[in-house]
């Protein structure tokens, strides 16, 4: 007879230990194909991108696939964003749309280059901004949006360019998790006037570490990209180095060996998208039909790059509408958890409330939790599945993790008691609570 108990009740798991490490999860992942381009590199003993080589090509190459005319290499995504803000010309002490539920380089980019980001909140259905936010948000001091693709979903891009173009704002894409995703039938990363993508090693397009692309269509916004990533140097030339700085800059290059090894990959990104959306969404197509799940919603007009699967836990629909939703949250992430499914939540608090963004704001914006309702209510009764689905060979490990699902679903009755009778705090305070004691 088949063991059916929970795991967290001494049953089996449904997903075996281990998954987590085994090839199917692997990310990113490593072929001969990198190996040779790495040691390729090693054997040339141009290292650099003061040299012509790898990086100018992952650069070229980067800029055909998005469609635009310029790309610059990076040390990472936050070193892109910015760059983005420096070379968009904005004055010191400007404000920056900013959504309130993002990555913490979405907030700190703009406070470390002298900026005030305005955090606006998001829309409850594609968690992006809010482009009705965004519009009540604005005041004389706002230069510019900076629109984030959050887990691999465009924003509304044509919503929000509009209100650019009435306002005089540029419009700036965080597409740090969006490589690949399309916005009616244009890539991330040519949506805006300059846009920020990450090649840490988690992102869909990864290096081998650290890294970072900027795309504009704009020479000028481009050439102050490339003059402030080297000290200042202009270096188009590319004769012998003169060491001259015509502004105060720091140092933002790429390297060789990342730019080789993120080559290989993007030969193959357009391939493992592909595979990765018909695994993600054969999972969330049997986690739809169960009661109370809510799937992330890819609007017709745009794809997804699924780097994050967001998955909300409606309490009404369960038939529990007088559990809270963080306790009803907690214990189904305990019970798959336990089950081997990997689920977290990711940011557990908004943007404003971390303690650090918060010692920055000007006394005029104090954080206020009111403020961000659609934020502070994704935080409380969602989790996200990271990393495992990256990989195209996922597929039937997902359909193990769906399995899990349909288990624990099939036993709510057990679970649900205990939800009602625990004691919860909101995560986001419990997180803010740390922060200010902190």
């Amino acid at each position: 007879m088949t063991d059916s108990r929970l795991a967290m009740f001494g049953g089996p798991r449904t997903v075996e230990a281990g998954a987590g490490a085994s090839p199917e999860t692997a990310w990113p992942i490593v072929t001969d194909a990198e190996r040779e381009a790495v040691l390729g590199v090693l054997d040339s003993g141009r290292f650099t991108s003061v040299e012509r080589g790898e990086v100018q090509l992952l650069e070229q190459e980067w800029a055909s696939y998005v469609g635009v005319r310029h790309c610059a290499a990076l040390s990472s995504g936050t070193a892109a964003i910015e760059l983005a803000l420096v070379a968009s010309g904005l004055e010191p002490g400007a404000e920056v749309l900013v959504p309130a539920f993002s990555f913490i380089a979405t907030a700190s980019a703009p406070l470390l280059r002298g900026l005030v980001p305005v955090f606006v909140d998001i829309d409850p259905v594609t968690y992006t901004v809010d482009p009705v936010a965004a519009a009540a948000a604005i005041t004389p001091r706002t230069q510019a949006i900076l629109a984030v693709h959050l887990h691999g979903l465009p924003c509304d891009m044509d919503a929000l360019r509009a209100l650019a173009d009435r306002h005089g704002l540029v419009l700036m894409e965080d597409a740090a998790q969006a490589h690949g995703a399309t916005y009616r039938g244009r890539q991330a990363g040519a949506l805006g006037d300059v846009a920020a993508f990450s090649l840490n090693a988690s992102k869909n397009l990864p290096t081998s570490g650290e890294g970072g692309l900027l795309t504009t269509d704009d020479e000028a916004v481009y050439e102050r990209v490339v003059l402030h990533r080297q000290f200042g140097e202009d270096l188009t030339g590319r004769g012998e180095r003169a060491y001259l700085s015509r502004v105060i800059a720091g140092n933002d290059k790429l390297s060789s060996i990342q730019a080789a090894f993120t080559r290989s990959q993007l030969a193959r990104l357009s391939e493992r998208h592909e595979q990765r959306d018909r695994n993600v969404r054969r999972f969330l197509r049997r986690l739809a039909e169960l009661d109370g799940v809510v799937t992330p919603h890819c609007p017709d007009d745009r794809t997804h790059a699924w780097f994050q699967l967001r998955l909300r836990f409606d309490h009404h629909a369960m038939g529990c509408p007088d559990i809270a939703p963080g306790a009803v949250r907690t214990l189904l992430q305990r019970a798959l958890r336990a089950e081997g499914v990997p689920v977290r939540p990711y940011q557990s608090l908004p943007l404003p409330a971390q303690p650090a963004v918060r010692a920055s704001l000007p006394q005029d914006r104090p954080y206020r939790p009111d403020d961000h309702p659609a934020t502070l209510a994704l935080i409380e009764d969602s989790v996200t599945i990271q990393r495992w689905h990256l990989n195209p060979a996922a597929g039937p490990l997902l359909e193990r993790c769906a399995d899990a699902f349909e288990k624990v679903w099939g036993q709510l009755d057990l679970l649900l008691p205990a939800a009602r009778s625990m004691t919860y705090e909101p995560l986001w305070r419990q997180a803010d609570a740390v922060g200010v004691r902190a």
